[in-house]
């Protein structure tokens, strides 16, 4: 075996990166030596420098993707409904409605709470609706420490309260155009449907077949449990109450459920700001 020369096993190497062969002619073995290192090096940074820009895109569309399926919004919405004991409590109970969500803050709860004012209504103008959306049965059968959230209630509200209402209901997306889970606008319509017993399957029927007609978000739930079945409710968040009433006629029902309604309501909501927990409301238009 002939012997083996390093330096010219070095040019060769240094010829094969890409080093022109003419700046190889006249250098000395070590000038070689080092171009050639910066030349591995530089190309190494580029390789390196593609792996990691593919890691790091490949990596946040998996986090992405896994933070839109954690976040897909369960079916069930609770909605409740109080009011004052009369004018002289007004001021107290929103009082203390306010310092119970700063105790919900404080225990770390992780449900969105909306609280609304009925601003339109012949029956219930200044109630408050307070509700969460978007859960699980099993979210909502864990609620954040109930005894404590109990001993709150009773010490902040119950003296100044009356309430009027606490139901579960099933979001419908069939019916619906939005995910379930309202945006929190300042104003919503707010539509309340009762129906002739047995019936409910046919008004499910008609709205889904004009669902593609909606144009705005639509949320229609069917109460679960808490009131008179069948019952269903249709809110309609709205950035004002102009756009309530220039869009009055998308709330029109198809006119094939007519007869299959016993009462209906329709009431204007403003949402509360500072009664809000874990909800960013949506800035005035």
């Amino acid at each position: 075996m002939a012997d083996f020369d390093e330096s010219m096993s070095q040019i060769a190497r240094l010829v094969s990166l890409g080093l022109p062969g003419k700046r190889c002619r006249g250098m000395s073995f070590e000038r070689l030596h080092l171009t050639g290192e910066k030349i591995v090096k530089h190309r190494w940074i580029k390789i390196v420098g593609a792996t990691l820009l593919v890691s790091t895109v490949f990596s946040r569309l998996l986090i992405a993707q896994t933070t839109q399926t954690a976040q897909a919004p369960g079916p069930f919405a609770r909605i409740a409904m109080m009011r004052a004991l009369d004018e002289r409590h007004t001021v107290e109970l929103e009082a203390g409605y306010v310092r119970h969500l700063e105790w919900h803050r404080q225990a770390k709860d992780t449900f969105g709470w909306y609280s609304y004012s009925v601003w339109a209504s012949t029956e219930r103008q200044r109630w408050i609706i307070y509700a969460t959306f978007g859960h699980t049965a099993a979210e909502l059968s864990n609620p954040v420490s109930p005894a404590e959230d109990e001993r709150d209630t009773i010490i902040n509200i119950l003296p100044h309260v009356q309430f009027l209402g606490n139901a579960v209901y099933e979001f419908l997306p069939a019916l619906s155009r939005g995910n379930g889970v309202p945006t929190p606008t300042p104003r919503a319509e707010y539509t309340t449907v009762e129906l002739n017993y047995g019936t409910g399957k046919v008004f499910e029927a008609a709205l889904a077949a004009e669902q593609s007609k909606l144009q705005g978000e639509t949320l229609w739930y069917r109460l679960v449990v808490g009131g008179n079945a069948p019952r269903y409710v249709c809110l309609r968040p709205r950035a004002s109450l102009a756009n309530i009433l220039d869009e009055r006629a998308d709330r029109a029902l198809p006119d094939k459920v007519n007869g299959l309604i016993s009462k209906m309501t329709v009431e204007t909501l403003n949402l509360r700001t500072n009664m809000l927990v874990n909800v960013m409301p949506e800035p005035p238009r």
